[in-house]
């Protein structure tokens, strides 16, 4: 596929799934949110982790203060990403510490500690949409493709998304274009295949 067939394509998909997204009811985003946290904070790669990279959730995005306070909870260092010279860093978190919102609406640590990727335990990854084999397509700007390629050799990438933004079919990815070990959904577990060289597997 020829790299302006691409980004159409990815368009399209986007615009699509961000629309389906949009459309939930705000209960009824909340109630999904909260399965989906229940499982996340159950995954094996969550209990054990020691310093998780999240996010602050903005729009329609699966809800994440929660669940950025129920890992302080246990004791699990959080960090979130902040965007600095073009690229995202990441950067030391605890409840109450001042965000401030970027200019797409999303919130980053005001101040902090930078942290280097090697560190990261785990990266908690947002995205618009996924497929069951692990690939993702994100808003646009590739920060999370770069960010990624910076973390530790087979460090998990643990993407929470809605079910409806979970596509049957495979996405039209890249070359540069960084996928996820891990889905969680309200409804099911997605342990990719990355690449596509072993089916997925899924835990409801």
């Amino acid at each position: 596929m020829r790299a302006s067939e691409l980004k159409r394509a990815k368009r399209d998909l986007r615009r699509s799934v961000l629309a389906a997204r949009d459309a939930l009811g705000e209960a009824e985003r909340v109630a999904r949110s909260t399965a989906i946290h229940r499982r996340f904070l159950a995954l094996p790669e969550v209990r054990d982790a020691g310093l998780v990279m999240a996010f602050w959730s903005f729009g329609s995005e699966v809800a994440t203060p929660p669940l950025l306070e129920a890992l302080h909870a246990r004791g699990v260092r959080v960090c979130l990403p902040r965007i600095e010279d073009g690229d995202l860093v990441a950067v030391a978190y605890e409840p109450g510490d001042p965000l401030r919102e970027t200019s797409f609406g999303a919130r980053e640590p005001a101040a902090g500690t930078i942290l280097a990727p090697e560190m990261l335990d785990r990266v908690v990854t947002p995205g618009v949409a996924f497929d069951r084999f692990g690939h993702r397509i994100g808003y646009g700007g590739g920060f999370y493709d770069r960010f990624l390629r910076r973390t530790r050799r087979g460090m998990p990438r643990i993407a929470i998304a809605f079910d409806l933004q979970v596509l049957p079919q495979e996405l039209p990815v890249g070359s540069f274009d960084v996928g996820v070990d891990v889905i969680v959904t309200e409804s099911e577990t997605i342990r990719s295949a990355l690449g596509g060289n072993r089916p997925p597997t899924s835990q409801t």
